[in-house]
C-alpha cells in the first residue's frame, strides 16, 4: 500500500508525512483513538481516500485518510488489545499456562512498562474472568523468581523487564540493605518473608537480614515502640521461615511492654494485621491486659474493636465489657467507631440490654461532636443513614416520650439536612406513627379516647411494667438462650424471640392508646341526653327493663351493665333523650327500646363501680 499512498501524496490528496502512519494502519490493521478507544481497520479505499474502522459501539465508521493519519495511533498485531480481538482464546490459554509470557505481552504493548492497575484493566474480565487476585499473586511470585522483572513496592510505579537476570535472593537482600529507615526495611523484609521458600541460600539471606533488624530494633524500642514491635514480629517470622536461630540475646516484645506505652496510640500507628498480633502480644506479656483493652475501646477502629471484644468475651470479661460500654453510651461519651461496632452486633443479642434508644441518642451526639470538630467525614453519620433498620431496632421497645425526644433532637440537629433528615424522620414515623403530628406540625383529626382515671392508671401501670420489667427480662432471656448454642435446635431461644414479638406488639398498642387517652372523672355531666358518664334505664316492647351505665373507652363490666361508649349499644344511645325510642342491632333482628330515665354517674368513681345520682326526668 505504500506505493498507492505515495501516489496520493504526489498528487496532493494526502500529505507526505501521512504516508508512514497510513502504511502502518493498513498493514497492522489496528489502531487507538483518544476518545473511541481500540479500533480495527476493515477497509482501505485509496480511490476515495477513506478508511473504514470498527470501534466499540461505532461499527463501520468511515474516516478521511488525512484525518485518520492524524487522529489514529497505529498499534501492532501483537498488541494485547489486537490479540484480544483476534485470539482471545489463545490469551486465555496463555494466562492459564504461562503467566510470564502474558505479562511480557502486556509490558511490550505499553512500551516496555506497565503499572499493576494497567495490567489488571487490560486483562480483566476478558482474559481472566475469575479470581484475578489469586492469578496475580502467582504471576508476581514467578516474576520475582525469574529475576528479569523489577517490581516496585508502590503499586503506582510501573513494572519493567531488564535484560540481565538478577537472582531472587540477591534482589531481595539488596532491597533490605538499601532500605532507608526501619519502616522501609520492614517492607523489604515482608517481601523477603513471602519469598523465603524460593531462595537458593535462605540461611545466608536470613542471617544478614536478622542482624540488620536487631540493630534497629534496639534503637527504636524507646523512641518508636510501635515500629519496634512490628520489627520484632517480622524478625520472629523470619526466624521461623528460615530456621535460622538467634545468634545471641535479642530484644523481644517484653521490652516494649515493660516501658508501658499507650496501647491505643501504639495500635493506631500499626497496620491492621500487626494490630492483631500486638493484641496477642499484649495479652501474653501484661498482667492486667483486660483493663488496658477496656480502656482503649473508645479510641480504636470498629474492626479492631471487634477483635478486642472477642478477646474479652472469650476470657470471661463480658460483664466488665458491658459495664464500660453501657457507661459510655449513657453518658453520651461513646465515639463513632465504638457505636458502629456496637450497632453491627445487634443481631447477636449479646448486648441486647444495652442496644436501645440511648444508643441512638449517643449516635446523634457523636455525629454532632464530629461536626463541631470539623471532621471531613463522619463514618457514624453515614452508618446511621445507610442502615435502614437501625432506628427501628434501637427504638422499638422505647417509651413513646423517649421516641418523641429523639425525634425533636433529630429535627433540630444541624448535622442532617435535605433528603437524609427526611429519610431518618420517615423511619421513625414508620416505627412509631404517633409521632407524625410532631414532625408535620399539621392538625390531625381528633381520635382521642375518653377514659376514666381508674382505667387510665391501670393501663399506665401495665405499660410501665412492660417497658421496665418484662421487655428487659425478655432481652436477658434471649441472650441467655443464645449462649446455649445452635439456634436451629434451640427451643428456649425461639420461645424467647416469639415472646419478644408479643411484648413489643402489646407495647405498641399501649403507646398508641395512651397517646390518645384523655382521663376524666365524669364531673359536669348533665342528664339532658345520654352521654358518657350517664346511667340509662330502658324498656322494650315486652316491658322488660334494662340498665346501661355508659363510661370510658376502657370501662367494661357486662355483668353490672357497665359498657364503653365505643360499643355499638352505647353509640346507638348517645345523644337520645328520655321518652325517645332507639333501635339496637343485637342478635339477628333489630330491637326497639324506649329510654325511661337518665341518671348522672357519681364523679367519685371507685374501682369501676359507679354510684349513680338520681335526677328527675
Amino acid at each position: 500500500m505504500r506505493e498507492e499512498f505515495e501516489k496520493l501524496a504526489a498528487v496532493g490528496k494526502i500529505r507526505s508525512q501521512d504516508v508512514g502512519p497510513l502504511v502502518e494502519l493498513s498493514s497492522n490493521g489496528f489502531c487507538m483513538h483518544r476518545s473511541w478507544g481500540f479500533g480495527r481497520v476493515t477497509t482501505v479505499d485509496a480511490v476515495l481516500g477513506r478508511l473504514t474502522i470498527d470501534f466499540p459501539g461505532k461499527s463501520a465508521h468511515s474516516m478521511d485518510m488525512e484525518f485518520a493519519a492524524q487522529a489514529l495511533h497505529p498499534i501492532s498485531k501483537n498488541h494485547i488489545l489486537a490479540r484480544k480481538a483476534t485470539d482471545l482464546n489463545g490469551l486465555r490459554q496463555l494466562a492459564a499456562l504461562n503467566h510470564l509470557d502474558l505479562i511480557q505481552v502486556v509490558l511490550e504493548s505499553f512500551g516496555g512498562k506497565a503499572t499493576q492497575d494497567q495490567i489488571q484493566q487490560v486483562l480483566v474480565p476478558d482474559v481472566i474472568a475469575d479470581d484475578y487476585r489469586k492469578w496475580w499473586d502467582v504471576a508476581r511470585r514467578e516474576m520475582k523468581k525469574d529475576g528479569h522483572y523489577i517490581i516496585p513496592t508502590k503499586k503506582t510505579d510501573p513494572i519493567t523487564r531488564q535484560t540481565q537476570q538478577v537472582p531472587l535472593q540477591h534482589s531481595l537482600l539488596q532491597s533490605v540493605r538499601d532500605a532507608k529507615g526501619l519502616k522501609a526495611r520492614l517492607k523489604a523484609v515482608h517481601e523477603l518473608n513471602k519469598a523465603a521458600g524460593d531462595l537458593d541460600d535462605q540461611g545466608a539471606v536470613a542471617t544478614e537480614t536478622l542482624q540488620l533488624l536487631n540493630q534497629e530494633i534496639s534503637t527504636h524500642v524507646r523512641t518508636q515502640p510501635s515500629l519496634a514491635l512490628e520489627a520484632i514480629f517480622s524478625r520472629d517470622e523470619l526466624h521461623k521461615a528460615s530456621g535460622v536461630p538467634a545468634a545471641g540475646p535479642e530484644t523481644d516484645a517484653r521490652a516494649v511492654w515493660a516501658l508501658h506505652p499507650s496501647l491505643g496510640d501504639l495500635l493506631a500507628e500499626m497496620p491492621l494485621p500487626k494490630q492483631r498480633q500486638a493484641l496477642e502480644s499484649y495479652r501474653a506479656h501484661v498482667e492486667d491486659w483486660h483493663l488496658g483493652i477496656l480502656g482503649i475501646l473508645n479510641k480504636i477502629s470498629s474492626r479492631l474493636c471487634g477483635d478486642c471484644v472477642q478477646y474479652l468475651v472469650s476470657t470471661g470479661h463480658l460483664n466488665e465489657l458491658k459495664e464500660v460500654i453501657g457507661r459510655l453510651v449513657n453518658q453520651h461519651q461513646a465515639e463513632g467507631e465504638l457505636l458502629i461496632w456496637l450497632t453491627k452486633e445487634r443481631s447477636s443479642d449479646m448486648f441486647a440490654d444495652i442496644l436501645g434508644p440511648e444508643v441512638l441518642r449517643a449516635i446523634l451526639t457523636a455525629i454532632e461532636r464530629d461536626s463541631f470538630n470539623e471532621k471531613k467525614s463522619s463514618r457514624v453519620r453515614d452508618h446511621l443513614v445507610a442502615d435502614i433498620s437501625l432506628i427501628h431496632d434501637l427504638t422499638e421497645s422505647a417509651d413513646i416520650d423517649v421516641v418523641k425526644d429523639l425525634t425533636r433532637a433529630l429535627q433540630l440537629s444541624p448535622s442532617f439536612d435535605g433528603m437524609d433528615k427526611r429519610s431518618l424522620l420517615g423511619r421513625i414515623v414508620k416505627s412509631h406513627p404517633s409521632v407524625q403530628s410532631l414532625i408535620s406540625g399539621e392538625a390531625r383529626q381528633d381520635n382521642s379516647l375518653t377514659v376514666s382515671w381508674d382505667s387510665l392508671q391501670r393501663r399506665q401501670k401495665e405499660y410501665e411494667t412492660l417497658v421496665r420489667q418484662k421487655v428487659p427480662e425478655n432481652s436477658k432471656e434471649i441472650a441467655i438462650a443464645r449462649s446455649y448454642g445452635d439456634l436451629r435446635e434451640n427451643h428456649e431461644y425461639k420461645a424467647a424471640k416469639e415472646m419478644q414479638k408479643i411484648l413489643l406488639r402489646r407495647k405498641a398498642e399501649l403507646e398508641s392508646d395512651l397517646n390518645r387517652a384523655r382521663g376524666t372523672d365524669f364531673a359536669g355531666v348533665i342528664n339532658a341526653a345520654v352521654g358518657i358518664g350517664t346511667k340509662v334505664h330502658v324498656t322494650d316492647a315486652t316491658g322488660t327493663s334494662e340498665i346501661f351505665t355508659v363510661l370510658g373507652a376502657w370501662d367494661s363490666d357486662p355483668d353490672k351493665g357497665v359498657i364503653s361508649y365505643l360499643t355499638p349499644v352505647a353509640q346507638a344511645l348517645l345523644g337520645h333523650k328520655v321518652g325517645e325510642q332507639v333501635e339496637l342491632n343485637q342478635g339477628e333482628k333489630p330491637r326497639k327500646i324506649r329510654i325511661e330515665l337518665i341518671e348522672v354517674v357519681n364523679p367519685n368513681v371507685a374501682n369501676g363501680q359507679p354510684a349513680p345520682v338520681t335526677v328527675s326526668a
